[in-house]
Parts: C-alpha cells; sequence; structure tokens
C-alpha cells in the first residue's frame, strides 16, 4: 500500500497570551483506500486538522506529507495546485450554487482543476451517475432534498478524481434514514478505491468507518478493535 496522508510530529500554534497549541505532535499515515473517522469534542482542533490535511493550511513543526510531496515545502500557487488535483473536500454545508444546475455544481470543480472544456461534461455526467443522481442532472439545488444536494456536492468533490476525500460533519443537515443512505454511498466510494476521511461527531458515522481516530486538545489517538 502506498501511503496518501503522513504526518509526522505536526504540530499547529497559534499566537497569542498564551499562544495556542491546537495540534500537538500528531503523527498519521493513511493509506490508499483506508476509509477514516476522526472525533472528538468542539475545540479539539478537528477544524485545525482538516485545514492541514487539505492543504488549506502548514503546520507550525513537523511534516505534512500528500502523495509523498512536503507539503509546507510549497509555495501557495504549487500547493493550491496539489490541494485542487489530490484532494475533495464535503462540508457540513453543500456550497451549491442555487442558480446553476447540478450538472453545471458539479463541472465548476473541472474549471478549477483545468480540465479540457471538451471533456468537463462527460466527467461531470459520470461523477452524478456515480451518486446516484444522473436522473437529476438538470435540475437546480432548491428542488433537490438535503440527502440529493449533499450527493451533488459528493459528486463535486470526486469529480476531479482526488487522492482522499475529506469530508467535515458530512451528514450534519441530514436526517437519520438519509445518513444511513449516505453512509451506504461511503462505502460504495470506498468500495471503488477512494480514500476517505470523516471528521465528524456522530458515533453512527464514525462506526462506519475502518478506523477511528480519537483528537483530545490536539493529541490523536487512534482506537484499536472497537
Amino acid at each position: 500500500m502506498s501511503a496518501v496522508v503522513e504526518l509526522e510530529n505536526v504540530s499547529k500554534t497559534f499566537p497569542g497570551s498564551p499562544p495556542v497549541e491546537a495540534v500537538r505532535n500528531a503523527s498519521l499515515r493513511v493509506d490508499d483506500g483506508d476509509y477514516v473517522a476522526i472525533v472528538g469534542p468542539s475545540g479539539s482542533g478537528k477544524s485545525t486538522l482538516l485545514n492541514i490535511l487539505g492543504c488549506l493550511d502548514t503546520p507550525t513543526s513537523g511534516a505534512y506529507r500528500l502523495r509523498g510531496i512536503d507539503v509546507g515545502s510549497l509555495s501557495d500557487v504549487r500547493r493550491t495546485s496539489l490541494r485542487g488535483g489530490e484532494v475533495g473536500f464535503v462540508f457540513q454545508a453543500f456550497h451549491l450554487l442555487s442558480y446553476r444546475t447540478v450538472l453545471e455544481n458539479v463541472m465548476t470543480a473541472l474549471v478549477y482543476n483545468r480540465t479540457p472544456r471538451h471533456a468537463r461534461k462527460s466527467r461531470a455526467t459520470a461523477a452524478l451517475e456515480q451518486v446516484g443522481l444522473g436522473h437529476r442532472m438538470e435540475f437546480t439545488p432548491r428542488k433537490l432534498s438535503g440527502g440529493e444536494r449533499q450527493r451533488v456536492a459528493i459528486a463535486r468533490a470526486i469529480v476531479a478524481r482526488p487522492s482522499v476525500l475529506l469530508c467535515d460533519e458530512p451528514t450534519g443537515n441530514l436526517d437519520s434514514t438519509t445518513t444511513a443512505s449516505l453512509l451506504d454511498l461511503f462505502d460504495e466510494l470506498r468500495t471503488d478505491g477512494l480514500t476517505l476521511m470523516v471528521i465528524t461527531h456522530d458515533e453512527s458515522v464514525s462506526r462506519r468507518a475502518e478506523r477511528r481516530i480519537v483528537i483530545t486538545d490536539g493529541v490523536l489517538t487512534e482506537e484499536r478493535e472497537r
């Protein structure tokens, strides 16, 4: 197995009186096809960790490697390019463009990914079919249910074929039935070879993952057999 994500003694400190150490000496390896849940209370460092994993921020100390590339050594431009090609994001809020069709929403990810214009529609169509929304492509988001909107957001996140899908409380706006359906989709994506990292406070979500990482006061601990 090749490593997708490697954290080596990563810390992130924010200046202040006193300084806030949001992540402390974190080490973690996530391989191709892993399904990892990261859980922890509010203020535990989950958001800071997500920003580092998603190349939105860099560690104060230690090393973060994505596909073997030391993210901290990159310029802002190069880091943005790496993020666009290797990381897909799914958030609690769907962040869809209400005035665009479902297909157009998914295609926007390929504009930033620099996919040739002639290939965008077919790639977006395939992603929507993969998440079970091939019949909703011409709808606008306001005509969809919450679960369908999240599936559009997932299609947009995977259309560029990222190395890892980072999900931040992806079921936070969904009911239990819709959550179960979305978790079934995550299982399917994982079976297809996608690497999943899900940040959540929901036990039903974290139980579906193969690995569970607890973050407390910035410290990572992996739970073994559950």
